[in-house]
């Protein structure tokens, strides 16, 4: 059987495919027309954020099994064309939640203590010592919007620098929330106002599109600072941008962006605005995670055996 590897993938993973006996084509950098003239010989498909297998790719693949994504999201992938075809969809979302919550903290961390602006004017040739007077995270409250694997990850982490724990989650029952330390709230309106750091670790969906905007802007802390290494899109960042402008929120440490890559947004002019690349899963441990899960997975639905991270019907 034949696996195209479309997005670029640790080698851990592709050796894996290949000892067990599938002939691996790792193709990168294509079109959409070209990945639709290719697909017809392979018997899976698996990518990551830079491929969408859209409805004529998956069309196209009329060998398709398995279709996998090495990685959380499967947004890129069009679930309904490919459980029509009778495909299986999988994912590999345990692989990069210890990488995600990292960058959390370490975005938290930067934002409160200007680390990004004190170490650009360092390599300027510049001694502002105080000009980047900062905020403490011991004894603040972090608000945590979304408490699954990488929010409860976080939550951890919190609690040893001494924070309290607030959260939001409608799909997360109080007394699981209870055993991670985390006082949950029924809605943002009695949350927000509580909280110093708020930080998002939901997926992208119509539901939470937008969920931070100007009006629960309005309703934070004055000073809080905001995180994203969640989903672009879940904050809105023309309302984030005037609410620092405005001195409403103090900082704000954002990984993650609607359309990537991205060059430009209203946050690059603030300097007191941490971004990064999408850098969550951006680590050596995650990537060879993802690359070993998600072989093995496409491998199990191959053989015709259950895939346990299967999200389509």
């Amino acid at each position: 059987m034949k696996v195209l590897i479309a997005d670029k993938l640790a080698q851990e993973g592709i050796d894996l495919l290949t000892r067990a006996g599938y002939q691996v084509d790792a193709i990168y950098d294509h079109s959409e027309q070209e990945l639709i003239d290719m697909i017809g010989a392979y018997d899976a498909l698996i990518v990551r954020s830079a491929t969408t297998a859209t409805a004529d790719v998956i069309k196209a693949g009329t060998k398709l099994k398995v279709i996998g994504r090495a990685g959380v999201g499967v947004d890129n992938i069009d679930l309904a064309q490919a459980s029509d075809q009778g495909i299986i969809v999988c994912n590999a979302p345990a692989s990069n939640v210890v990488s995600a919550a990292e960058q959390t903290m370490a975005l938290m961390l930067a934002a409160a203590r200007h680390t990004a602006e004190a170490s650009a004017s360092m390599h300027a040739g510049k001694w502002d010592r105080g000009k980047f007077s900062g905020v403490e995270l011991y004894d603040k409250t972090l608000a945590i919007i979304g408490t699954g694997r990488v929010g409860g990850l976080v939550a951890e982490r919190a609690k040893a620098f001494g924070m309290t724990l607030i959260g939001y989650d409608p799909y997360c029952p109080a007394d699981k929330a209870a055993a991670m330390g985390i006082r949950l709230y029924d809605n943002l309106s009695e949350l927000l106002p509580l909280a110093d750091f708020i930080t998002v670790h939901m997926p992208l969906t119509d539901e939470t599109r937008g969920m931070l905007s100007a009006e629960q802007f309005s309703q934070m802390k004055d000073g809080a600072i905001v995180l994203n290494v969640a989903r672009g899109g879940i904050v809105d960042l023309e309302a984030l941008a005037a609410a620092i402008k405005s001195g409403k929120v103090y900082a704000c440490g954002i990984d993650v962006w609607e359309h990537e890559p991205v060059e430009s947004s209203p946050l690059h002019e603030l300097p007191s605005a941490v971004l990064t690349p999408h850098l969550g899963a951006s680590t050596k441990e995650a990537q060879t995670r993802a690359a070993t899960q998600i072989a093995q997975f496409v491998m199990d639905g191959l053989a015709g055996k259950p895939v346990a991270t299967q999200v389509n019907k």
